[in-house]
């Protein structure tokens, strides 16, 4: 498969993309600094330097000849604050989804967050709760889409090492789950196709990720 990657840089995509391109995949990367061009491709990983926060989705498009599917990954980041939010977080989403429709590609993985399936709760710090929002609005954005679309809502992210074993299921409790796990799990579902038009959420748990992606799917 050829692959794009929106937020390639981040903690979960490089991961990602180092998996993704030693199964054999071939991994196109979106980051918005030049500077991290380098990592990529020591990572196997072709970086597209674009800006997503200004950029149409006919020219985003125009980029991804010959992809077969795309994994959303982009975030504002830590510091940021509400506006960007909406802009990257939800506006970065719909721009993606927007040009993998106009270049014909369909498989899409998005990654949100726990916590969009119900309200904010009313003591929610309001930056967070700007992110909760526009997770949510990027979910509902992609609902509404022909696409074969899975969203993924990972548990609280720890940079511990990856233990290989998750609990994924549309309704999981609060708990943690590592980087690198989320990482072997997107690479699982990406073409599995058994969890087209389905919300997933995971924690670390007891089942092993082949595993816990084959019963999701089923």
């Amino acid at each position: 498969m050829r692959i794009v990657i929106a937020g390639a840089h981040g903690k979960i995509a490089r991961p990602l993309g180092r998996l993704l391109s030693q199964r054999g995949d071939q991994v196109l990367g979106i980051i918005r600094n030049p500077d991290h061009a380098a990592d990529l491709e020591t990572d196997g990983v072709e970086p597209l330097v674009l800006d997503m926060e200004s950029l149409s989705a006919a020219d985003l498009a125009g980029h991804l000849s010959g992809v077969d599917a795309a994994v959303f990954l982009a975030g504002a980041g830590p510091g940021s604050g509400a506006p960007r939010k909406d802009t990257v977080d939800r506006g970065a989403s719909v721009l993606l989804a927007d040009s993998c429709q106009q270049a014909g590609i369909r498989r899409f993985v998005q990654v949100s967050s726990m916590g969009t399936r119900t309200p904010n709760p009313p003591d929610v710090d309001p930056v967070f709760g700007a992110y909760l929002d526009a997770k949510r609005a990027a979910e509902e954005d992609l609902r509404g889409r022909d696409l074969d679309w899975t969203i993924l809502r990972p548990g609280r992210l720890t940079d511990d090492e990856p233990t290989g074993r998750v609990t994924l299921a549309p309704e999981v409790g609060r708990d943690a789950v590592t980087r690198r796990d989320v990482a072997a799990v997107l690479a699982a579902l990406l073409p599995e196709t058994g969890t087209v038009g389905r919300a997933l959420e995971l924690v670390n748990g007891d089942v092993a990720i082949t595993d816990a992606v084959r019963a999701a799917a089923a």
